[in-house]
């Protein structure tokens, strides 16, 4: 039996002692960020610190120590760092590039959001989105919106006029002055009819 015991402990000693590294080193880490956790929040009583100062802190030191630590227990096992740096940082770049070209589109399915939620105005009424406030802007009926535009028909003296599709976004950034159905005069924000 002790012979058995030996030859198997032999042939997995090498994997039970990474293992056992692997897992001090995990929580090496833990006890540090925690002991670091602790002596923040000493710090910020003994000196008023808010705490809209503290949780971010806290959070930072508490992903930078455990993301170090596994780092160093990637490292043991024998996987370079600078391979997984160069492979985070590429998806980051991939990542932001992405988020960039996109971000007209999802600026205009969240303002799209806003307007379905909200309700700054609704199909069928006569909105004005004015340049400034001395200066006219696009005008018209809404008929339709969707998560990316809103359509306005302008009127014009010999009927229906051209389509106006405005990006939802628009909304948001501009003068807005809105007539409900085909009232002639501006509307009063739901809250106040």
């Amino acid at each position: 039996m002790k012979g058995w015991l030996a030859q198997w402990l032999g042939e997995w000693s090498g994997t039970l002692l990474l293992g056992g590294q692997l897992l001090l080193i995990l929580i090496a880490g833990f006890v540090l960020q925690r002991l670091v956790a602790r002596g923040l929040t000493r710090l910020a009583t003994r000196y008023q610190l808010p705490g809209e100062l503290l949780l971010p802190l806290r959070g930072a030191l508490r992903w930078l120590i455990m993301g170090s630590a596994l780092m160093l227990a990637l490292e043991h096992v024998g996987v370079s760092a600078g391979v997984l740096w160069a492979a985070f940082s590429g998806f980051v770049a991939v990542a932001a590039v992405a988020f960039f070209a996109i971000w007209s589109v999802l600026s205009n399915l969240f303002c799209a959001v806003l307007i379905f939620t909200v309700g700054p105005f609704r199909l069928g009424d006569r909105v004005e989105v004015m340049e400034s406030f001395d200066k006219p802007g696009a005008k018209g009926r809404v008929i339709a919106i969707n998560l990316l535009y809103t359509t306005l028909e302008e009127e014009s003296d010999t009927g229906t006029g051209a389509l106006l599709q405005i990006p939802n976004s628009l909304f948001f950034q501009k003068v807005v002055r809105r007539w409900r159905g085909t009232e002639l005069q501006p509307s009063l924000p739901p809250h106040e009819t």
